[in-house]
């Protein structure tokens, strides 16, 4: 498969690059183009950000619960403070080790200040791991320690482009499940639904997200009664199995290489999987 450029400014651990080709492929497949894609569990929201550039949606909706990770997005997607500064912050900030313990060790005055730290400690923790306790870059890409993830003009012109595309972008800072919740009977929405990984016998989301506790078992409760259409991602786990069964939902497992090119497989549920047959490496 090949690379796929994303306009997040974040390193995201569980990032969904891997999924856009799927996801062009689903929603080009459709016979109406959805007049909503909603992201519930947004995070580094590479996927609903494709979306509204390709335009492969009416509008898109990311939303977040977690408050560092929504700082930015608030900036960025929603203007409620100077995006230009944070631009700039971004583009003249020297990356050192002492300028990085002086800018964290200080109190956010600002929500521009709390979304430049957001994106500086993703920018430099392992895997862009954001929950506490996250160790930092050492020998990093090539051996540039810190800087090696840090790429200023790459990340101011990807929030640039965000911010063209705001008429095409809400991003609500709340609880996913509340926000499928209100939604599910609409007909011609699409959901991607992918939650921190906290089910079955990895729990690899309780290591890598600040809010990763979640019940599982209503979010398929929840999908089963959607009225429009979705997909959702999981862990290969038994468990998500008995529970995609046990909520009549089709299932299926994908091949992917994760962050660290270690091949593995994920599963996608829906309610028809149908438009993959076929397709099970799309470009």
């Amino acid at each position: 498969m090949s690379p796929v450029q994303t306009l997040s400014p974040y390193r995201y651990p569980g990032g969904k690059t891997w999924l856009i080709p799927y996801i062009r492929l689903w929603l080009r497949s459709r016979l109406t183009r959805p007049c909503e894609f909603i992201e519930p569990f947004a995070g580094g929201g590479s996927v609903g950000l494709m979306v509204a550039n390709e335009k492969l949606a009416d509008r898109v909706t990311l939303v977040e619960i977690d408050e560092a990770v929504a700082s930015v997005w608030r900036v960025v997607i929603n203007g409620e403070d100077d995006v230009g500064l944070l631009t700039d912050k971004i583009s003249t900030f020297v990356m050192t080790e002492q300028s990085v313990e002086l800018e964290l060790s200080r109190s956010a005055t600002s929500l521009n200040d709390f979304a430049f730290q957001t994106i500086l400690r993703n920018r430099i923790s392992r895997g862009g791991i954001l929950a506490k306790g996250a160790g930092r870059l050492r020998k990093g890409e090539n051996g540039k320690g810190l800087t090696s993830r840090w790429y200023p003009e790459t990340l101011c012109y990807r929030i640039r482009r965000i911010v063209e595309l705001r008429d095409r972008i809400t991003f609500i800072h709340g609880d996913g499940i509340e926000i499928i919740r209100k939604f599910l009977t609409r007909q011609n929405f699409a959901f991607l639904m992918d939650p921190p990984y906290t089910a079955g016998s990895n729990g690899a989301g309780s290591r890598l997200y600040t809010h990763a506790i979640l019940d599982h078992d209503t979010l398929f409760t929840l999908a089963e009664q959607i009225r429009g259409d979705f997909l959702m991602t999981y862990d290969n786990d038994q468990m998500i199995h008995e529970l995609a069964s046990g909520h009549n939902l089709h299932l299926t497992e994908i091949a992917m290489k994760n962050t660290h090119h270690h091949q593995k497989t994920e599963l996608m549920i829906g309610k028809d999987l149908s438009w993959l047959h076929g397709n099970q490496n799309p470009e």
